[in-house]
């Protein structure tokens, strides 16, 4: 068997096998769409697999006519985009002075940075910090506790530190100042791990909600997540099939219900993820034309 014959024989093994795989993965979701899409009669007698049975809109017509839902919606939106934007700025410039061997104490504050990888305050000290610092019922509860990973520091700092120190040596004997150095050559080149990064910043903030159960009491501050959850905890089954008046909708199944709310919650950070590929691209070939 000739070379050419043996490395498209192991490329096509390859690739039936990354599709088995990616078909196991999809299952799941495909069958939580399915039943979302799926009748009363269908889902309780279990006869929905991967495809839609005895089709309806019942369960989505519950959901989009509650306004709460609408409304955590918009409002995780914005806390995402919010959570995203905080969260790298701080990560940024808390990364790029580490990267300096001039920097005093700079092994000191790495030190301290990894500790907090290992171990936190705990749960109820942060609690009382929050409530000390009036942040309880308020988004920047939801925000500033959690500003920057020390994770994604370490990842950031590793990656400037892979950018070679003689752009920055032409930069400043130009006359550019360290920000100006930072802005208009560090992080075009490191668009790439920059758009990585908000990706793990966004999709950690859209499906978090543990932090909302104890920080926030307010309704109309609850997140997509959270809502989420009380309806697979059935705390929102009532609200949602509830039928007011003689024109009201069709009540709608209770899995059909909980399977079109994570369709409804997952659906939007999905969207996201083609746009983000297609800047990772982008990214990339900027940083090879600088480098």
């Amino acid at each position: 068997m000739s070379e050419r014959v043996s490395n498209r024989v192991f490329d096509t093994v390859n690739i039936i096998l990354l599709a088995v795989f990616v078909l196991i993965c999809l299952a799941p979701f495909f069958h939580i769409i399915a039943i979302s899409f799926s009748s009363n009669r269908a889902v309780t007698s279990g006869d929905v697999t991967l495809f839609p049975v005895e089709f309806s809109l019942q369960a989505y017509q519950s959901v989009f006519s509650d306004s709460s839902m609408i409304r955590s919606l918009g409002f995780t939106v914005m806390l995402t985009l919010l959570t995203t934007v905080m969260c790298m700025i701080m990560t940024i410039i808390a990364a790029y002075p580490l990267t300096k061997k001039k920097l005093k104490g700079r092994k000191f504050f790495m030190f301290i940075i990894i500790v907090t990888m290992f171990f936190s305050g705990g749960i109820i000290p942060e609690y009382i910090l929050v409530k000390d610092l009036n942040l309880l019922n308020t988004i920047w509860s939801l925000v500033l506790p959690g500003l920057i990973s020390p994770f994604y520091l370490i990842i950031l700092i590793s990656f400037f530190n892979g950018i070679p120190e003689s752009l920055e040596e032409a930069a400043e004997i130009d006359g550019t100042s360290q920000i100006g150095t930072m802005l208009r050559i560090i992080l075009p080149l490191s668009l790439p791990v920059i758009a990585t990064l908000s990706l793990f910043y966004a999709v950690g903030r859209w499906n978090g909600f543990q932090d909302t159960l104890l920080y926030i009491t307010k309704e109309e501050l609850y997140p997509l997540q959270l809502k989420l959850y009380q309806l697979v905890q059935n705390n929102m089954i009532t609200d949602l099939t509830r039928n007011e008046g003689p024109s009201a909708g069709i009540r709608a199944a209770t899995e059909s219900l909980k399977a079109a709310s994570v369709v409804f919650a997952t659906v939007p950070i999905l969207i996201v993820y083609p746009w983000l590929q297609r800047y990772f691209v982008s990214g990339v070939m900027l940083g090879a034309v600088k480098g």
